[in-house]
């Protein structure tokens, strides 16, 4: 009776060791992670061709890998994507790699100071990748609801507070594949983004389009940097409305077009609900008054913004005002840019009405000789230490 179970126990414990033999080498391996079924999820990722749809529970990355993303990989309705402090995901397919956040789905993404999560190009040029592109449902004036102008999802909605996830310490690099003369992946894409999301220590550098650009929505942000990307380095458009805090744009020596571009709505001035952003503490270093409309900043389309302590430096005009809706809300309260030190700006504004005809704008910005904009004048300021680079 005895040997019996101790024959019975010895072919238990031989049966134990093969099977965590087994296991162990099946979680070693970099190639294919299955799927954690304790979070609802049947997406099998891997890590050498990381595409797809992941439709249901959550996905979490392992940090310890690096991310071959090959193709789009969409978070659905329901599904959410967590990345850890350090991860890296690298594009290798121009505008057919991209990551999207549909409606209703959910990226978190854990950076920090010291280990920040990177999306980079695989051949680290601009345009190598498309971006990430996030789509909620708040506010736009496009419609209640639009399409994408990259990835084909629906955005927008009357969901104020929205809640797309949590992006804190993430750097952006080199995306802004092109897809046509007008249509192109910024950095970061947030379409219809509500207030429920947070966005904070945000690097978009060396994209071949805009930095980040907000269409529509009700988003804020804290903590972005924008630099290096050959168009603009921020942009709005269809009606967003956010709080931000600590923005700092820089341009490249040889490429670059405006710090800010913002819009109401292109095909009516006055569609509501109109842009209408709130930002302190702004720095946007140009790259002299040369080159295509060097503008710190372009004001157009009827937007209304609140903008306060603002450097600007080495541009060819500080603010390029334009269309009636945008300068009626000059002197109103609704679009004013006060505190404003300017640096080298050979132009410090200038405006023209829709009939193109010039106009004084230079009430639009009030001055401050001793502004400090996003922390530290033109200097980089001490909150991008450790998690930025090219500055």
């Amino acid at each position: 009776m005895k040997k019996s179970i101790r024959n019975a126990f010895g072919i238990l414990l031989m049966s134990s060791l093969v099977f965590a033999t087994v296991s162990c080498d099946d979680k070693d391996d970099p190639k294919t992670e299955q799927p954690d079924n304790g979070n609802g999820s049947d997406f099998k990722v891997d890590v050498n061709k990381f595409e797809g749809t992941i439709s249901k529970g959550t996905v979490t990355l392992d940090a310890k890998n690096e991310y071959q993303l090959t193709g789009k990989l969409v978070i659905a309705n329901g599904a959410k994507l967590v990345i850890p402090a350090g991860t890296k995901i690298v594009g290798t397919g121009g505008t057919s790699s991209y990551i999207a956040v549909a409606q209703g789905g959910k990226i978190e993404i854990n950076g920090t100071q010291t280990n920040p999560v990177v999306l980079t190009g695989k051949d680290k040029t601009p345009g190598n990748w498309g971006g990430l592109v996030i789509c909620g449902k708040a506010p736009i004036n496009k419609g209640t609801t639009a399409t994408s102008e990259v990835a084909d999802l629906t955005y927008g909605g009357t969901e104020v507070a929205d809640n797309s996830g949590s992006i804190k310490y993430l750097r952006i690099e080199y995306a802004g594949a092109l897809f046509s003369a007008d249509k192109e992946f910024n950095g970061l894409s947030l379409f219809g983004v509500g207030n429920g999301t947070t966005i904070e220590y945000v690097q978009l550098h060396n994209g071949s389009d805009d930095g980040i650009e907000f269409f529509g929505g009700t988003v804020n942000t804290k903590y972005i940097v924008s630099s290096n990307n050959e168009d603009d380095q921020f942009d709005w458009t269809e009606g967003w409305n956010g709080k931000n805090e600590f923005w700092y744009g820089k341009e490249r020596a040889d490429m670059g077009n405006r710090g800010i571009e913002a819009d109401n709505n292109s095909s009516n001035n006055v569609a509501t609900p109109i842009a209408n952003p709130t930002i302190k503490n702004v720095t946007l270093i140009g790259r002299g008054a040369t080159g295509e409309e060097p503008d710190a900043m372009k004001l157009r389309q009827g937007t209304y913004a609140t903008i306060d302590n603002v450097v600007l430096s080495n541009w060819g005009t500080g603010f390029n005002v334009e269309h009636d809706a945008t300068i009626a809300a000059i002197g109103t309260g609704k679009l004013k840019v006060t505190n404003v030190k300017f640096e080298n700006v050979a132009t410090k504004a200038k405006g023209k009405n829709s009939a193109g005809s010039a106009v004084d704008v230079s009430a639009v910005f009030t001055e401050k000789a001793d502004a400090t904009g996003a922390g530290n004048g033109t200097a980089a300021p001490s909150w991008t230490q450790g998690w930025t680079v090219g500055l």
